[in-house]
Order: C-alpha cells, then structure tokens, then sequence
C-alpha cells in the first residue's frame, strides 16, 4: 500500500519582511522608542561625566591642601588648618569613621533581616501591614530629628547600658568606662544602626516576597521546618539583595553628619575604649568646620572628604563583586 506523506511548508518570507525583522532586531525603529534610548543613553554617560567631574574637583583641591599640610596627612592625630604651615590629619577621622559604622551594621543588619524574616513569614497579614507601614515612615525621617533624640533622649539613658558592659565586660579595655559623659563613639554607632534600620528592613522584606513559591513549597513538601525552609530556600534566594540592603544602610552610615555632630564630643585622639568620648567623622568634621574655615581650612575639608569620597567607592565595589559571585541565588533558574 502506497502511503503519501504531505508537510506543510510555511512559504518563504519577503525580502522586506525580513528587512523589518532584523531592524526590529537591531533596535529602536519608532520614534518614541529612539528617544527613549537617546535618554538612557544620554543619562548614563551624564552620571559618569559628574562622578568624573565630582572626582577632579576633590581630587585638585585635595592636592593643594596636602602639599600644604606640614604634618602626615594619613597619620597625623591634629586638625589645626590655622597655622602657618597648617598641621592636619585624618587619623582619627578614619579610625572613628569606619568604627562607628562597622558598629551600627553589626547591630542594624541581623534585626532589619530579622524583622523583614518575621514581616514575610510569621507576622499575620493584618499586624503586617501596620509594622511595614510604620517601618516606612522611620527611614523618612530627617537625621536632625534623630540627633535631637539621641541627644536628649538616648545619651542620657546609655549610662546604665555603659556601667553593665564595664562591670562585665571591661576587662577587655575595648568596653572600659571612667564614668565619663556617654558622648562616645558607642552612642554614635547605635544611633546609626536606628537610623540605617529602616533602610535595610524595607529592601530585605521585597527581596523577601520575591521568592518562588515553587521553593517553598518544595521544602515543605520535603518535611522541612518553617526555620529549615527559611534556611534553605529564602535567605540563599535573597542574599543578594541583603548584601545590597545593607550597603546602602552603609552608605548612610559613612556619610551621616548631623546626628553625629549632636552626639558626639569630638577630640583628635583615638581612645581604646569605645565607652570614653571622644572620636571623629569625616562628615562630622565637615559639617562643624566648613562654616568657619577659611580657604585653605576648606581645602583640608574637602581633602578629608576626597577620603570618605574613595572609601565609599570602595565599599560599593566590594558589595557589587559579592553579589557578582551569588548570581546563582538570583532566582533567573527558578
């Protein structure tokens, strides 16, 4: 028996269907869509011409400072712009602005994650909501208020907190307390933490609510525990986004002026015990000085400011190579 096969084969294209495929394929063929990428484009290059432009001008003025400066500029523990030759250093502007940093991530980051963790997975959706909302409006308010707080409020309150740490813990040198005032680099760091806490608790609680379901309830189905599927499908599933919640916490952290300059008591000596007062940040000194220098006092300025300017570069580089390396928890394979 004779069995005919028939296949329908589609007809060849056009030669201008295919012209339109492949301009399609190439990019932009309407007006609307050529402009708007006539404005991505136009935007990138325009942040990367004034980061450059911002990078020149600290960079000119830093170098006439420091070929001023008659002390080291890296070591010096004095910030004397007056005399002649001016004599300053970032020492302890460096010292306290990294401590007081790494102290307020250490205290904001596992109770944001905590707090984002209990939002998406525990909390009921109608106490939720009122939290989350709450939440929102704590990283809308401006640092003044904070430091008026911390001021007023929190400063007075952290004596017993420092005699507890210097009773238990003061043998370490780092948690001594000589009865000193609590305008310390400690208050500093905690105050930082309440005011980064929003920032990290909001970006964690999305990243969140972005993970599959489908790894949920795989865990689940496997016998796992709430914590366990916490543990193995929602914190590697949005690491990443954590690990960018917290750097912009630290972001503000690093260049936080305000409140600092109205708590601390600040001195141009590193102290070993972060329960004495004392300590300094580059955006404090900037903030109390800058109004009363003069020229060359301002060149000093913005040469401290040149400094924080690299650590935040180097900060944000060191973030963005961590979550370059936990792409494999970006959920694209999900």
């Amino acid at each position: 028996m004779d069995i005919t096969t028939t296949t329908d084969v589609p007809p060849p294209a056009s030669p201008s269907s295919l012209t339109e495929r492949k301009r399609a394929a190439r990019g932009a063929t309407r007006p609307g869509d050529r402009i708007f990428l006539g404005l991505s484009r136009g935007s990138g290059i325009l942040l990367l011409v004034i980061m450059a432009a911002i990078a020149v001008f600290l960079t000119y003025r830093a170098s006439l400072a420091i070929s001023r400066d008659h002390g080291n500029f890296l070591t010096t523990f004095e910030w004397n712009t007056n005399l002649n030759p001016p004599v300053f250093g970032i020492a302890v502007l460096a010292f306290g602005t990294i401590v007081s940093s790494v102290i307020a991530m250490a205290i904001a980051v596992p109770v944001a994650v905590a707090i984002a963790l209990f939002l998406t997975h525990y909390a009921p959706r109608r106490l939720s909501g009122p939290i989350a909302y709450v939440i929102d409006l704590l990283a809308a308010v401006p640092s003044i208020v904070y430091g008026l707080w911390g001021a007023l409020i929190l400063v007075p309150h952290l004596r017993g907190l420092y005699g507890w740490l210097d009773t238990y813990f003061g043998w370490t040198g780092i948690l001594s307390w000589e009865e000193g005032a609590p305008r310390t680099m400690l208050a500093v760091g905690i105050l930082l933490a309440i005011m980064i806490l929003p920032i990290i608790t909001n970006v964690s609680r999305e990243v969140f609510r972005q993970v599959p379901r489908m790894h949920e309830e795989a865990a689940l189905a496997l016998g796992a525990t709430r914590w366990e599927v916490i543990r193995m499908s929602v914190l590697p599933f949005g690491r990443s986004g954590v690990i960018s919640a917290s750097m912009l916490g630290l972001g503000r952290a690093l260049g936080e002026t305000m409140a600092v300059a109205t708590v601390l008591s600040p001195d141009y000596d590193i102290h070993a015990s972060l329960l004495n007062p004392g300590g300094g940040t580059f955006a404090q000194n900037i903030a109390g000085k800058f109004g009363e220098a003069s020229e060359q006092g301002r060149d000093a300025l913005i040469a401290s400011g040149l400094v924080l300017f690299v650590i935040t570069l180097l900060v944000n580089g060191a973030a963005r190579a961590i979550i370059a390396r936990r792409k494999e928890y970006s959920g694209a394979n999900a």
